[in-house]
């Protein structure tokens, strides 16, 4: 399957509903993750178009995914909580070749801006990408802006994520994973300065169905292509009904008062 392919596959219509559930490696024991295979089988029922995952979890579950209308795709970054100063640090613990072998059909990669390691994590992100661009192979960008050394512009209504945004695009990545910014103006104008691509993350588990779903709605009427949202969705008291209220919101254009009605949220 070619790239252009993959990507019609993971971005129907250039919109999607993107799932990771790779912090097992970060934090362990999860909500949400306990029972991962329980979890995947639930975001496959409820239409998400990808999972975001290690690639233990790839290699062992990917076989779930078969006939269905989901792909994985391994995340290749990795810390922990036990790393001390570091633990902003993303190293690299894979790479395209194996992703693909193991049964992904793309790769992700995170960069923390402003972290003390930013400029390994971005030679990093650049070597995924080059990678990735030989096998004809899609990455995912997650980049957030946190660490010691953030020095954002003056008026910058962004809080530093169009910045981020931009980097992910111009280092080569096909999707970039980044964060709502509190209003459909500043979000606007992340979407403006990065012309890929950009699904918004939920952030810690709340489990508020209507305040996860507005969000997404405006990120999507701001210029947004979708989510890549984790805990709001895999830690939900129903994993399956808020995987397809988020679908309904992004492939249908539904309203929020209407996915929850349909999905019973």
């Amino acid at each position: 399957m070619g790239k252009q392919e993959v990507m019609a596959d993971i971005l129907p219509n250039g919109k999607g509903v993107w799932v990771p559930i790779d912090h097992g490696v970060t934090d362990f024991p999860c909500d949400g993750l306990n029972d991962i295979e329980a979890t995947i089988k639930a975001l496959i029922a409820g239409g998400a178009n990808a999972i975001v995952c290690h690639k233990g979890v790839v290699d062992k579950y990917s076989h779930l995914c078969e006939g269905t209308a989901t792909k994985m795709i391994a995340h290749l970054s990795a810390s922990t909580r036990h790393g001390g100063k570091n633990h902003s640090n993303k190293v690299l613990v894979g790479d395209v070749d194996e992703a693909i072998m193991r049964g992904a059909v793309g790769v992700s990669c995170q960069v923390n801006i402003g972290s003390k390691k930013e400029s390994v994590m971005l030679q990093r992100m650049g070597q995924i990408t080059s990678e990735a661009y030989r096998k004809a192979v899609p990455v995912l960008g997650m980049l957030y802006v946190r660490g010691e050394n953030v020095n954002l512009m003056k008026n910058d209504s962004t809080k530093g994520y169009s910045h981020a945004a931009r980097i992910g695009f111009e280092l080569g990545c096909d999707a970039v994973k980044t964060v709502w910014t509190g209003d459909k103006a500043s979000f606007a104008a992340v979407c403006r300065g990065a012309p890929i691509p950009l699904l918004v993350a939920g952030g810690p588990s709340t489990g508020d169905s209507r305040q996860i779903l507005t969000m997404v709605k405006l990120s999507i009427e701001a210029g947004g292509s979708g989510v890549c949202m984790g805990r709001q969705i895999f830690a939900h008291p129903d994993v399956t009904g808020i995987t397809k209220a988020l679908a309904m919101i992004v492939h249908e254009n539904c309203s929020v008062d209407e996915a929850m009605e349909k999905c019973s949220l």
